[in-house]
Parts: C-alpha cells; sequence; structure tokens
C-alpha cells in the first residue's frame, strides 16, 4: 500500500480552499494510506473527513527546537510521495528533513516541481490544481461536504435566515466592515423577513453586542458554533454576508449563496472563497471598508 503525505497548514480559509485538492488526491490514490499533517485547530475537523486514513499534528516549532525538529522529522519520515500544499518557505525546509522523498511542491531539487512566477497570480484553487496536475493528478471531482453538515448540532434556526459573519483575524482590523453598518445591514433583513444570524468566535462578541444594539432581533451565535456547526448553519442559509475570513469560505464551499467585502489589504482575484464546483461568491471591494456604503451592499444583496 503506498504511504502519501499531504501538508496543509495554514489558516481556515486556505484549509478550506485545499478541499478540492484533498478530494482529487484521494480520487487518484484510492487504495493508498493518505497522512495529512496540519496544524492543531484542524486536526479534529481533518479527523472526521473521508479523505484521510491518518492526521499528524505539525508543532511549527522554532529551527533550534532541537527535540520539536526530531519530532517533525519522524511525522515526515518514510513516505512514498508528499504532496506539499502549503507550499511556504517553511514547508520547503521540510523536503531535506523528509529524507528528499518524492515529493510535489516548490522545495528546490524536488521531483514533482511547480516552477514559475504565474503561481504568485493564481488563485488558491487554480494554483493546486496546476500543481497537482503536474503530479499527473487530471481529475478533480467535487469535494462532496455531506459529512461535514450533518456532523453539526448548532441551535435551532426557523427559517428564513440570514449569517453575518462582522469579525476578522484580531491583527487584521482593516479587514473588517464596521460593526453598525452590519448593525444597519441586520435590519434591513429584518425588514424583510428574514431572521439575521451573527457568526464568529467569543472575542468577537462585542461585535454582536452593536449588531444587537440597533437589531435586538439579531441572534447572537458569537462563541457558540463549531466548524461543522458553521458548515450546518451555512447549508440551511439563504445568505451569509461577511468580511474576508475564514467561516465565510466554509459558507460558500458548503453552497451557500454568498457575498464578501474585501478591503484593499488582500485581493480576492487569489484568496476569495469558493463554491463546491469552484464558482464564485459575490465580492465588493474597496481601499478601505469604512468607505463601503451600506446601501452598496444593500444593492449587491
Amino acid at each position: 500500500m503506498p504511504r502519501i503525505l499531504i501538508i496543509r497548514l495554514g489558516a481556515l480559509g486556505d484549509f478550506v480552499l485545499s478541499f478540492a485538492a484533498f478530494a482529487a488526491i484521494r480520487a487518484h490514490h484510492p487504495d493508498a494510506e493518505i497522512t495529512l499533517l496540519t496544524t492543531a485547530p484542524f486536526v479534529a475537523l481533518a479527523e472526521a473527513a473521508p479523505w484521510f486514513d491518518r492526521v499528524r499534528c505539525d508543532r511549527r516549532p522554532a529551527w533550534w527546537n532541537l527535540p520539536g525538529i526530531l519530532t517533525l522529522r519522524r511525522n515526515l519520515r518514510n513516505f512514498d510521495l508528499v504532496y506539499d500544499l502549503q507550499t511556504s518557505a517553511r514547508s520547503a525546509r521540510y523536503f531535506r528533513l523528509a529524507g528528499r522523498p518524492p515529493w510535489s511542491g516548490v522545495a528546490p531539487g524536488c521531483s514533482l516541481p511547480q516552477p514559475g512566477p504565474e503561481r504568485a497570480r493564481m488563485h488558491t484553487l487554480e494554483r493546486q490544481r496546476d500543481q497537482l496536475r503536474r503530479a499527473g493528478i487530471v481529475h478533480f471531482p467535487p469535494a462532496d461536504l455531506g459529512w461535514l453538515i450533518a456532523a453539526g448540532t448548532p441551535p435551532a434556526l426557523a427559517r428564513p435566515y440570514a449569517l453575518l459573519v462582522p469579525g476578522a483575524a484580531a491583527h487584521r482590523p482593516e479587514k473588517r466592515w464596521p460593526a453598525e453598518r452590519f448593525a444597519g445591514l441586520a435590519s434591513a433583513l429584518q425588514a424583510r423577513g428574514v431572521q439575521p444570524v451573527i457568526l464568529g468566535s467569543a472575542g468577537e462578541a462585542p461585535l454582536a453586542a452593536r449588531i444587537r444594539a440597533d437589531c435586538p432581533a439579531a441572534r447572537d451565535l458569537t462563541g457558540r458554533t463549531g466548524l461543522a456547526d458553521l458548515a450546518t448553519l451555512a447549508a440551511g442559509a439563504e445568505r451569509a454576508i461577511g468580511n474576508d475570513t475564514g467561516p465565510m469560505h466554509l459558507a460558500a464551499a458548503v453552497g451557500c449563496r454568498s457575498l464578501v467585502l474585501f478591503s484593499g489589504a488582500s485581493d480576492p482575484a487569489l484568496t476569495a472563497p469558493r463554491g463546491p464546483d469552484g464558482g464564485w461568491p459575490t465580492v465588493l471591494r474597496a481601499g478601505r471598508l469604512d468607505a463601503l456604503e451600506l446601501e452598496t451592499v444593500l444593492a449587491a444583496l
């Protein structure tokens, strides 16, 4: 039985954008033992997925941390083929730690390279497909997420409802549309008979409180949903509207009609969420999100 390793670390949005690549690798190697090397936030999700036989956790040790590096080295060894979907400077160094096995990625000297500066101009989905084609994978079946939708047990909601995702990474405030405009959006949805439902981490509860100050009917689920819950909610939602952040990637991936708000801090042509068939969501982009008016977002809806 061939032993295959896939490397995918990254943030939630990056991980979700790799679902299609995971499905393609599994379809191409139906009889292989496939191991995923990922970071702690995604271990449980990966263990529930149908694409992997084993999941290993990369603690991302500092290079001077000899015990940590030796553990990482053990996790990288004894594979017949490695697909490095992270393709970062860090993961490229793993090539030597792994003993220079057959390797798909960008590591210097690897056997299945993806060369060329055009990589930097590709969306993650197309970039990974190009990488896999160069490694001999030509069939890309849709990534069936029924297993993930079925695993969620979110609070019960009456339909119709729309998801609002007002947060983003704490260190990237420029990626957040102002909370008071999300409040205006919530009120507009409520007036049209659509229940606004606010999603996010527990740390984003103040954003939900600001929205509910203007729209008390909005449902606050910040800090109350795991990844499977998000997928289940998105599968039943009328719409999802939010910033360029991980939950919006998950919403689009399960087929929820999505409107994603981008600032000039990131490029949707490279990192926008994508649907289960590769389709694009509706994207609004402004250099500064505080310049994006509520009326513009309502018109897009």
